[in-house]
């Protein structure tokens, strides 16, 4: 496939002046070494106004971004999960409101029978990490995953604190759809999202054709004295092997385009509904991306943080989706990387995805200028 034409920005409420200036400020971003490759697309009003690549997709091969480049995009990841939940809650398989102990009754083990659907979606189960036996070389066995989480004990009363639990969520997520729908959750993002949207670049469980498309993770982060250097992060390696594109990780390695992040987003703002299919009723989506709590601080970030039912939300300053952003805003950020978002106000949806994986300070000063640059460009 090939890139998305690029309508005229005027036709969708863009100045094309101020666009231009996005597409400066993503390849200076390239030139000053914050990644060694990324993508970028944007949408206004559900059509195509950027759709565009830069860079290497592996630094040991010299292999150039495309298009087509897929890319891991870790916590990104995380708003395709919750709406799998929010589907079979919109069928009236499950409510959010259930203990997730209706479903899977060994969850209820070690304190956690009052645990529900909605506060595992929105990071308030208490337990955020963990256990250590639960290895990467462990991540595709289901029943693995299920009794890793029911031998996890509460770090705090559940529902009382928000924490976030970057790869537990996803464990959660995977066995309540499996449980509840009889499907393994790649399967059914697959069959009630993917393949009805035409979305053909997004994957939950890689299969190995595609293995050579996925760009490389690289560990970068700032040094005194220079705009960014080449470090060692403990563990980045591990994400840019071929087994762990092949689990079902919810919370963490959906491999996709920009251009896929972006349409399902178009989807989520046009009330459930692409190119003439619908998936989701707006009433869901209304739902998912209401505010659930504000953590100030979030236990395991350490910062503000407002959560919705499997996305958090925008506005304020240094937020990744933009400085600029309004309250509305829903998406999510993935490990110092990756970034995709829409916002409801300006009709606008954007995933932003690169290869270099830095420090939060510094990624998300990259994400907010980029970010801001293309709300400012929304007339």
């Amino acid at each position: 496939m090939v890139a998305l034409p690029e309508v005229d920005p005027r036709s969708v409420e863009m100045d094309p002046d101020a666009l231009a200036r996005v597409v400066a400020i993503f390849e200076a971003q390239h030139a000053e070494g914050l990644h060694p490759g990324a993508q970028l697309c944007v949408f206004r009003h559900g059509r195509c106004v950027l759709d565009r690549h830069i860079g290497v997709a592996r630094r040991e091969t010299g292999e150039p971004v495309t298009a087509e480049t897929l890319f891991l995009v870790f916590s990104a990841s995380k708003p395709f999960g919750a709406m799998c939940i929010h589907k079979l809650a919109e069928a009236g398989e499950l409510s959010l409101d259930d203990p997730v102990a209706r479903y899977w009754p060994e969850f209820a083990a070690n304190g956690k029978q009052a645990a529900t659907i909605a506060h595992v979606l929105t990071h308030r189960v208490g337990i955020p990490l963990g256990p250590r036996w639960f290895t990467p070389d462990l991540w595709g066995d289901y029943a693995a995953g299920a009794r890793a989480m029911e031998e996890r004990v509460p770090r705090w009363p559940v529902g009382e604190e928000v924490g976030y639990h970057p790869l537990n969520w996803g464990w959660m997520v995977r066995e309540l759809v499996r449980r509840v729908s009889g499907r393994k959750i790649g399967q059914y993002l697959r069959e009630e999202f993917l393949q009805p949207l035409g979305i053909r670049e997004a994957f939950l469980g890689l299969p190995a054709e595609y293995d050579q498309r996925v760009a490389h993770h690289h560990a970068l982060m700032p040094e005194a004295g220079a705009d960014s250097a080449e470090a060692v992060v403990p563990g980045i390696e591990l994400w840019n092997r071929p087994e762990v594109y092949r689990c079902e990780a919810p919370a963490a390695n959906l491999i996709a385009t920009a251009r896929a992040l972006a349409r399902f987003y178009v989807m989520l703002l046009n009330g459930g509904e692409l190119a003439g299919v619908r998936v989701l009723q707006p009433e869901t989506i209304r739902r998912a991306t209401s505010e659930a709590v504000f953590a100030n601080p979030d236990k395991t970030l350490g910062v503000p943080v407002r959560w919705a039912y499997g996305f958090h939300l925008g506005g304020g300053a240094g937020n990744p989706f933009g400085s600029l952003s309004s309250p509305s805003t829903f998406g999510h950020s993935g490990h110092g990387s990756t970034v995709a978002w829409g916002d409801p106000q300006r009709g606008a949806a954007y995933a932003y995805l690169t290869n270099g994986v830095r420090d939060r300070a510094s990624n998300t000063h990259r994400q907010v200028a980029l970010a801001d640059a293309v709300l400012s460009a929304c007339r």
